[in-house]
């Protein structure tokens, strides 16, 4: 569920929704506050329909239009009064500069404006028929008001104006409506405009066509002259998908009236310049369910990009306001928002109409839009101070159009205007003229007694009327006295009495005045107490997000001091594994060396028990003849049983010998324990490389290999072993030895020797058997394996089999 201010049905009028959402803009646009309204929602939901209405029953851009100029309608200055600057000012020129302008821009072979006699489009004729003739109370009467509206659109995240007239020009390539160049073509591509920001830090778009409107039918004319150049495009979800977000901007510039109630004034610093921005956005849409390509899903793209920028605009100034955080607003990612950038920042009221559309297809992204409105109405903006009024009388205006009435009705009464020329006689000609005439006072004759008695009779009259009219003046003057003395007393004792209310409402004021000190000293006294709570707050949170920094670092201690542990158990684990089995393998080496030490003790044993026995048994008083050596050459020596070699590992089977070649190359490995012989029988190997321990360079240099063992036999003597072998490259890189022959070299001393004899064979054919134990793989027991990578050059590891 989501809350919202207001929701309205499907059947709602466009009058309600505009009496709600739009009216309170309009309102505070007269007042010279900005306004921003946009509508937000799925494409096909409605939003255009929202803002332009419809024929018989217009939307709320008409509306908004009809409701400024039934407000300011009588009060609007003349055309050109008001000239907009190309830095998003206004300036003021006087009635003489406006005529003027007038009378340039009419001489100017330019397309005019439309007028408001002027027949309507039936287009749209329908949709500015408002009946109810809304107008805004409060309406400052003193000031004069201009109206300038500009229509832009939003393609592709570049800024384009749908009101600038594209001039024909001959050298510049033409396009068609299918972006194709032509030859004969009148229609030139459009120039995307540029975002400024002006002194007051407003945003505003440079180069913009702003045309000034004097009526409903008017401005709803220039409106639907760019709502036709606007790019719409034919989707599987709406037959006139709006492919850019158009803003529709109303700008009213007031500037109030001179102290005579009868011109502008001429200060720029008293001009007030509001707006008032009506947004269309373009709907958000998934490609999947449009099946859009090409251009238009490059639209889409862009359109879903903006809306996007929009949405994470409104969550970090949520965040920022709900969490003291200072997160820069990305406004410039899209032009957008860039566009709008003051709104959020506080420069004016901001209303936001969500369509949803009831299909069920648009379930899903009517969530999301519903989800988003709801979190854009807990962002709050400070809104900007009213700026001061001049400080001229209000009413000007009223008195003046009064002064005009009442002196067009006495010129009226009096049968003509003021100077009508030389005919018009003065006040002292009327009276002279009310005097009776005096007869002709020419005497022809002595005797003319006529002449005389008419003029004293005429100046008696005169003289009468003269008396009179002294009289009624003295009368006039006692009259006109004694009504000047009632008017001093009235006058005397209204101003007793306004002196009266004067002194109680300046003490009603100073008790008011004590009370505000008060509260002002009190307000101050708050506002301290609350600096310190805030101070104090702030203190607060600074030791909570120090302490929960300091915890979460802890914590990351205590993580890594747990992963450091049980990486460690698990290296011990493994260290005390690895270190059981070597100590198990060098127990059962040593227990197997032990055992073969003590078969070869037992088997000298033997030997020295068969020799003994041999030496008992032997008879004393024959003395056997001592065989010639040719003989015990050719007499083979019993071999004396041994026990038989334990089971072992089969040997790997032999590779393939190389060729013994004249140039093959030997190792002679001799142990630092060699002990020389000093016998004329020595081993002597051609081309070798004599070593003390076996390394990786000597075995790559040469082919075969020999090991110089020695070892103390059975009877005291030193046995030497010349042990063979061949050397291999291994697969890894480095080099081994398979031993194939085994020679052994023993020296025997004639005095030392025993004589004894063979003792008798009870059983050949067991011997036979126990005899059989000197094949290749016994003899070649002992084998030395190189392995790259070793500590000590190729490595090398002894293998003998216990015998």
């Amino acid at each position: 569920q989501y809350s919202f201010k207001e929701v309205f049905g499907t059947l709602v009028a466009q009058k309600e929704l505009f009496d709600v959402v739009a009216k309170p803009l309009v309102e505070d646009l007269i007042r010279g506050k900005n306004g921003l309204l946009f509508t937000y929602g799925v494409t096909g939901s409605g939003k255009t329909h929202t803002m332009t209405g419809s024929p018989g029953e217009g939307g709320l851009l008409p509306r908004c239009l009809a409701m400024i100029f039934n407000s300011i309608g009588p009060f609007q200055a003349k055309r050109y009064v008001f000239k907009l600057d190309d830095k998003n000012g206004v300036d003021v020129q006087s009635e003489v500069d406006a005529l003027l302008e007038r009378q340039r821009r009419e001489a100017l072979p330019i397309p005019k404006t439309p007028a408001g006699k002027r027949q309507l489009d039936p287009e749209f004729a329908d949709m500015i028929d408002v009946q109810d003739h809304c107008k805004a109370e409060e309406v400052d009467e003193d000031n004069v008001y201009g109206v300038f509206v500009s229509y832009i659109e939003i393609y592709n995240n570049y800024i384009y104006d749908l009101l600038e007239e594209a001039p024909f020009d001959s050298i510049k390539p033409k396009w068609n409506s299918c972006n194709t160049p032509v030859r004969n073509g009148d229609f030139v591509p459009p120039q995307s405009k540029i975002l400024r920001e002006d002194q007051n830090h407003n945003m505003y778009v440079t180069g913009c066509t702003e045309v000034e409107v004097k009526s409903t039918e008017e401005a709803f004319e220039v409106f639907w002259r760019g709502q036709k150049k606007r790019r719409i495009a034919n989707t599987q979800l709406n037959r006139e998908s709006s492919r850019s977000h158009s803003v529709f901007i109303i700008k009213l510039a007031q500037a109030p009236l001179d102290a005579d109630g009868d011109n502008v004034l001429q200060e720029k610093e008293q001009i007030i310049l509001s707006q008032l921005s009506l947004v269309d956005l373009a709907g958000s849409e998934r490609t999947n369910r449009t099946k859009a390509e090409g251009n238009r899903l490059r639209e889409a793209g862009n359109i879903n990009q903006s809306l996007m920028t929009l949405r994470t605009c409104i969550e970090i100034l949520r965040e920022n306001q709900l969490y003291g955080t200072n997160k820069m607003v990305p406004y410039r990612d899209s032009k957008l928002t860039h566009l709008f950038k003051n709104y959020f920042d506080g420069e004016g009221k901001v209303r936001m109409i969500v369509c949803v559309n009831p299909k069920p297809e648009d379930y899903e992204e009517s969530l999301q839009v519903m989800r988003f409105a709801e979190v854009t109405q807990e962002v709050e903006v400070a809104r900007p101070v009213d700026r001061p009024l001049c400080g001229l009388t209000p009413g000007r205006r009223l008195r003046n159009q009064a002064f005009r009435e009442e002196l067009s009705r006495k010129l009226e009464l009096r049968g003509g205007p003021v100077g009508a020329g030389p005919e018009e006689q003065s006040p002292a000609e009327l009276f002279f003229q009310s005097f009776p005439p005096l007869p002709s006072c020419e005497l022809l004759d002595i005797n003319d007694d006529q002449t005389l008695p008419r003029l004293i009779e005429a100046l008696e009259q005169r003289h009468k009327m003269r008396q009179m009219l002294a009289e009624e003046f003295s009368k006039n003057v006692l009259a006109f006295k004694t009504m000047l003395q009632e008017f001093d007393s009235s006058v005397i004792s209204k101003e007793n009495y306004i002196q009266g209310k004067l002194t109680e409402k300046e003490k009603t004021i100073t008790g008011q005045r004590t009370e505000l000190e008060r509260l002002e000293k009190k307000i101050k006294t708050l506002e301290y107490k609350i600096e310190i709570l805030e101070k104090t707050a702030t203190i607060y949170e600074e030791d909570k997000r120090n302490l929960q920094q300091e915890l979460e670092s802890k914590s990351q201690k205590l993580q890594r001091q747990a992963s450091d542990k049980r990486r460690l158990e698990a290296r011990l684990q493994g260290m005390v594994a690895e270190t059981s089995l070597k100590w198990e393998k060098e127990c059962e080496r040593r227990v197997a060396a032990k055992q073969l030490e003590m078969q070869n003790k037992l088997w000298v044993k033997d030997e020295k028990l068969k020799q003994l026995k041999a030496i008992v048994t032997e008879p004393r008083a024959e003395r056997p003849e001592r065989p010639s050596r040719e003989r015990e050459r050719e007499k083979p020596l019993p071999r004396s049983v041994s026990p038989s070699p334990a089971p072992s590992v089969p040997a790997a089977p032999l590779r393939p010998q190389r060729s013994r070649s004249a140039g093959e190359r030997w190792v002679d490995h001799r142990p630092p324990s060699h002990v020389p012989t000093e016998t004329l029988l020595q081993p002597r190997v051609p081309r070798a490389i004599t070593v003390e321990a076996p390394s990786e360079r000597a075995l790559a240099r040469c082919d075969r290999y020999l090991l110089t063992h020695q070892e103390l036999a059975s009877d005291g003597e030193i046995q030497t072993k010349l042990i063979k072998g061949d050397v291999f490259k291994t697969r890894g890189g480095g080099q081994a030895v398979q031993f194939t022959d085994i020679e052994t070299l023993k020296q025997e001393s004639p005095t030392g020797r025993k004589r004894r004899s063979s003792p008798p064979d009870p059983d050949p054919a067991g011997d036979a058997a126990d005899s059989e134990w000197t094949d290749v793989e016994t003899r070649c027991s002992v084998a030395v394996e190189m392995r790259a990578g070793s500590a000590l050059g190729p490595g090398f590891q002894h293998h003998a089999q216990p015998k």
